[in-house]
């Protein structure tokens, strides 16, 4: 039985158990359960999708959070090759929750940096749980500046719950390291293919998310807080986190709706931690398609089309 599942997934969970018990049995003195595991199979494939076409926005926040979720060093390894990490911002220190270098992509170089969270525990404190300190995100820039110079595209890859709020992280200029991507970010003079993977909280993720197209894959969220935080300022309760959710209007289809992203990226059925070979499959196919919109492209267009997606943004007509 699988052991990393979420409650709403058990009843898919129960009925694949039983299929593996009726496996171990069928053969076993003569008798034969071919037929019922088919049964079965099917039954489960009718549940998981019913489960999985009716997820409330908060039952997606924890599949984006779900512990075997793929995460920025999954697709880099899986979507590019020759993968050469770059490290520091040189000035204070290295910023290791977020990671960056060159690497090819269908044929092409380029820059690939993303939000890296960590597996176990041991990962987690590292990376400081995907929560970057200042020299995170200069070290970013640094590199985004890098690729600009050798003229190569620039993919990143989002997933944090926020930059890490501490004093240390606030005496060495957060919000300024923030404000600075984003400002470096709107004109460069390469092509940007942003894409949420699972968290993007708050100005963490905004910093890393000015670009000419904004991807999201379908059970990530995208948020100016998260719903545990919503709910303690609004209600003061933990309680509220489903009214929290849904308030925040925080899914793919939501943003999609508000023209904040601009494709949303499928998952195989059950969620992206199902198959993350697949998944980064379909990844660098939506990746691919959106970059050979740019391949002939000026720079000043390339610029221009980035500051005319997000001045358009939250205009009504």
């Amino acid at each position: 039985m699988a052991v990393n599942y979420l409650d709403f997934e058990e009843p898919i969970v129960d009925l694949e158990a039983k299929i593996d018990e009726l496996r171990e049995l069928s053969g076993k003195d003569g008798v034969d359960f071919t037929s019922e595991i088919k049964k079965l199979h099917r039954k489960v494939n009718r549940l998981r999708k019913d489960t999985f076409s009716k997820l409330t926005p908060w039952q997606r926040t924890r599949l984006a959070r779900h512990q075997l979720r793929p995460y920025a060093l999954d697709y880099i390894n899986h979507m590019t090759t020759g993968f050469v990490e770059l490290h520091g911002d040189r000035l204070f220190g290295d910023g290791v929750s977020i990671v960056g270098g060159f690497a090819r992509f269908e044929g092409q170089s380029v820059m690939v940096i993303g939000q890296q969270k960590g597996r176990d525990l041991k990962e987690r404190s590292f990376r400081n749980f995907g929560m970057a300190h200042p020299e995170g995100y200069r070290k970013a820039v640094r590199l985004m500046k890098l690729a600009e110079k050798f003229n190569r595209p620039i993919i990143t890859l989002l997933d944090t719950p926020g930059a890490y709020p501490g004093v240390g992280a606030e005496e060495r200029g957060q919000s300024e390291a923030i404000a600075r991507s984003m400002m470096e970010m709107a004109v460069l003079r390469v092509p940007v293919i942003c894409v949420v993977i699972g968290e993007g909280g708050s100005g963490g993720a905004l910093a890393l998310g000015v670009g000419n197209r904004m991807l999201m894959m379908e059970n990530a969220v995208y948020s100016v807080i998260t719903p545990e935080g919503c709910a303690a300022i609004l209600w003061k309760s933990c309680d509220k986190l489903e009214e929290a959710s849904e308030a925040l209007r925080l899914t793919a289809r939501d943003l999609l709706g508000f023209g904040l992203i601009d494709e949303i990226v499928k998952e195989p059925l059950g969620g992206a931690h199902r198959d993350p070979v697949a998944t980064a499959s379909i990844l660098r196919r939506a990746i691919r398609r959106n970059l050979e919109h740019f391949r002939d492209l000026s720079p000043e267009a390339i610029v221009s089309h980035r500051e005319k997606k997000f001045r358009e943004m939250g205009v009504f007509a």
